[in-house]
């Protein structure tokens, strides 16, 4: 089992930043991306950014240029670094893991959430 432990979240102005973490425990496991994904209220649960065990990254096409996803591979730590955050980015962030146990099937770890609240 793998379990995620998110701090960072808060409330800030528009055009602030902050910066999200997610360090991962557990025995038996490998982990092959880490990522965080959000949920505004009334909305589904999206992508925000992922990160592989090879350093490969994806982002939401809506925090391209805003955010940058890096990972502390030693201490199983995932960061989310959040610039220039607009009233929209406002949501419940979700930290994740992804084990892969063959080439196409995986398991997700979900963290427990941190609320993010972009407002002046």
């Amino acid at each position: 089992q793998v379990q995620l432990v998110e701090s960072g979240g808060g409330l800030v102005q528009p055009g602030g930043a902050l910066r999200l973490s997610c360090a991962a425990s557990g025995s038996g496991f490998s982990i092959n991306a880490m990522g965080w994904y959000r949920q505004a209220p009334g909305k589904q649960r999206e992508l925000v950014a992922r990160i592989t065990s090879g350093s490969s990254t994806t982002y939401a096409d809506s925090v391209k240029g805003r955010f940058t996803i890096s990972r502390d591979s030693a201490k199983n730590t995932v960061y989310l670094q959040m610039n220039s955050l607009k009233p929209e980015d406002t949501a419940v962030y979700y930290c994740n893991a992804r084990s892969y146990y063959t080439w196409s099937s995986y398991n997700d770890y979900w963290g427990q959430g941190t609320q993010v609240t972009v407002s002046s």
